[in-house]
């Protein structure tokens, strides 16, 4: 299989760099789902009551995972430029 992927020119993606990008964007989406449910019960419990500290503080974890995952995918492709730009100079 990896030979196939052997005589790719340099502004292709190799078979590991597609599949770090789509492992990243895929856990970006299922921390999103997360986020999201956890804001909506910590409005949900607002609502009804005064909320527990863990039930307001919640959202944060997924939060920072969101932060961190967005910023390599923001920039992912311009790491692959100045990758290139490095391997051609």
């Amino acid at each position: 299989m990896y030979a196939q992927f052997a005589r790719l020119g340099p502004r292709q993606a190799r078979p590991r760099q597609v599949w770090v990008s789509k492992v990243i964007r895929q856990c970006h989406r299922w921390t999103s789902i997360v986020f999201t449910a956890t804001v909506v019960a910590n409005f949900i419990t607002m609502a009804f009551t005064q909320p527990p500290i863990w039930v307001v503080y919640a959202p944060l974890p997924p939060l920072f995972l969101l932060i961190f995952s967005g910023l390599t995918m923001f920039v992912s492709p311009h790491a692959a430029k100045w990758r290139a730009r490095g391997a051609t100079a």
